[in-house]
């Protein structure tokens, strides 16, 4: 039996409809991703389900106790107080006891008065009386595994933080469903991949939206499409699903054109001349009108954006060059020996954790940073154009016409004069949207705009921090092709892996004490290359540590047991790969999710057990191979 079931949900706001008749079910197990354009009102469809919103038509089912939460892409408003406290107050009525019993114990910790000992006995009665003390467990608990500090103030913390607590928050009060809304915005790669490895271990059923490709694509076993107020269910993963919604737009396209065509043929037939009205058969005159009205209530599907950049003349052919730069804020190293040399076309890739020194880096590169040792060369006939990921080249107070315009009506792009609410069309900007105050645009939005105002200019080197943030897969795949034709040099700051890997050639990372190196290739480049080095330290290829440690066994043979052990050790890995293998087909097959019940969350946790196991054997395998040829030589 479903968790959760819509049947016939319609919503409209006053305009066209938003959910016209949709349909879907949740069951437990479910890993259920929800894609859509930009407005389709996916997040609005959270809220239907999560409670905050009732739908005008349509009726909601949910089993007897369900419990959902959820962790919306924006983080709430003058929402404040230790983590505890927030955390605790997704427990509904024992959070005030809990949250309080919190502070008295830490301020007891610290002053030692008989009367916060005695407040503090009355709240352990309190909690026993009410089951608290399960409640207090529960939320120390997950503090801990989400390696969050319970007395820090929520207020001070970095966005990625905050996301992580109120994760903790919804999860403390252990929903059934799960819905997360955009979660990985504004995240770093390497908590993008914690939180995906946190909800396959301990997350059984959760509704997600996401641009992020590579997160849907490892995360979910089912797929929804929003689109023109219609809902369609897909029983796949992310990349079946792209094949199977081509296939369907395809079909869609052929038949709207055998559609239109019989209705030019109908129109044809009922203006001929007056032999024709003589013999009109009546049934096809009502026919006719029923094929115009369908016609005219068919939503076509969003156009694409139709961006293109402007290029400035050739730049000279170093755009940038670094020797052992070092910068710091506050004695606190920020960037440290910076080594590299762009040249024109590079597209270079930055990736590092959040506070890192990224966009410092950025700065450096472009000369807006003076380093305080080492040198920064700059090319020549250098025209930058530079995509700030606050977005605060916009002006909130004007319309999205004058944030583009800048008090023009005409705009000279590709040395052709444009008007802009055409221009702004190009963009999807609708000449109603256009007049828009740009407050009201939606994240997606605004990052669209961003990119139409930027584009009006020429550029040799285009500068991009996280352009990637609430961007449709349309637009996403767009921006791609873009870049990949754009000429000119490109410097991206993303934590969109699949963006990263389909549009860079190297990539820079910056390490959390400030050294940067660089890589060939994209995200997975880096990811292989990486755990090449970190093979090649196991193996003792590396420290000295290791090499001093075999050159002191060097004396002896192996033993007889680790003599079998290295015998035994292929035979092994053909074992686990053959496992490994097994499981990702069963996961990979479609039909497997319709009975899979709790065997989905074994799977997968059976998965990772085994990648585990497989770089220990190996790790193994060489160490012992190692140690053998070592003993030969001596």
């Amino acid at each position: 039996m479903a968790l959760l079931s819509l049947r016939s949900i319609c919503l409209a706001f006053g305009g066209p409809p938003l959910f016209d008749g949709i349909n879907l079910q949740i069951e437990a197990g479910d890993r259920l991703c929800l894609l859509g354009r930009n407005g389709t009102g996916k997040s609005t469809l959270l809220k239907l389900i999560s409670g905050e919103l009732p739908p005008e038509g349509g009726e909601i089912s949910r089993q007897q106790g369900l419990r959902v939460a959820l962790v919306s892409q924006e983080v709430p408003q003058g929402l404040a107080g230790t983590v505890f406290d927030v955390v605790a107050s997704g427990m509904g009525n024992a959070s005030a006891l809990l949250a309080e019993y919190h502070q008295v114990s830490h301020q007891l910790a610290q002053e030692g008065s008989e009367t916060l000992l005695a407040r503090l006995e009355t709240l352990q009665h309190k909690l026993e009386e009410s089951g608290g003390w399960h409640l207090h467990q529960e939320v120390e608990r997950l503090l801990n595994r989400l390696q969050l500090e319970a007395d820090d103030e929520f207020c001070a913390l970095s966005g990625g933080t905050k996301r992580r607590v109120l994760l903790a928050k919804a999860l403390v009060g252990e929903p059934d469903i799960l819905l997360l809304d955009e979660p990985t915005n504004h995240l770093d790669i390497d908590t993008i991949v914690w939180l995906e490895d946190f909800l396959l271990k301990n997350i059984r059923t959760v509704l997600f939206v996401t641009h992020d490709r590579a997160f849907a694509r490892r995360l979910s076993n089912r797929i929804a499409e929003l689109d023109r107020g219609r809902m369609y269910a897909f029983s796949c993963g992310y990349d079946e699903f792209v094949e199977r919604r081509e296939a369907l737009l395809e079909a869609e396209v052929t038949r709207q054109a055998l559609f239109d065509k019989k209705l030019a043929q109908e129109e044809v037939w009922v203006r001929q001349g007056i032999k024709a009205r003589r013999t009109r058969n009546e049934g096809r005159v009502r026919a006719l009108k029923q094929l115009r009205e369908e016609q005219r209530q068919r939503r076509e599907r969003l156009g694409t954006a139709k961006i293109q950049l402007q290029e400035g003349e050739r730049s000279g052919r170093m755009v940038a060059e670094a020797e052992a730069v070092s910068f710091a804020y506050d004695n606190r190293p920020v960037i440290t020996e910076l080594t590299t040399t762009i040249m024109r076309g590079d597209r270079v890739g930055i990736i590092g954790p959040n506070g890192s020194g990224k966009t410092t880096l950025l700065r450096l590169l472009l000369g807006e940073l003076t380093p305080h040792s080492g040198n920064i060369k700059l090319g020549s006939r250098l025209e930058v154009l530079y995509f700030d990921q606050l977005r605060e080249q916009l002006d909130l107070s004007k319309s999205v016409q004058e944030n583009v315009g800048e008090g023009n009506d005409t705009l000279v792009i590709n040395g052709k004069p444009r008007h802009i609410i055409g221009y702004l069309q190009d963009f999807l900007f609708s000449p109603e949207r256009a007049r828009s105050p740009v407050s009201i645009l939606s994240g997606g939005e605004r990052n669209r705009l961003l990119l139409a105002k930027l584009f009006t200019k020429p550029s040799n080197v285009l500068v991009m921090d996280e352009p990637t943030n609430d961007l449709d897969a349309e637009t996403l795949d767009l921006l791609e092709d873009l870049l990949l034709e754009y000429s000119g040099t490109l410097l991206l700051v993303s934590h969109d892996r699949e963006f990263l890997n389909n549009v860079v050639t190297s990539t820079l990372v910056v390490g959390a004490d400030g050294r940067v190196r660089e890589f060939v290739g994209g995200y997975d480049d880096w990811l292989r290359q990486a755990a090449a080095e970190n093979l090649s330290t196991v193996a003792g290829l590396k420290p000295v540590q290791d090499k001093s440690r075999r050159q002191a066994e060097r004396a002896r043979k192996l033993s007889f047991k680790e003599e079998r052990e290295l015998e035994g050790m292929p035979e092994l890995i053909a074992a686990l790969e053959e496992e490994q293998e097994r499981l990702h087909m069963t996961l990979a097959d479609p039909n497997f999710y319709k009975n899979a019940g709790a065997e989905v969350l074994t799977f997968n946790v059976r998965l990772e057990a085994l990648e585990a196991e497989l770089v220990q054997a190996y790790r193994r395998w060489e160490e012992l191979e190692a140690l053998k040829q070592e003993s030969r030589a001596a």
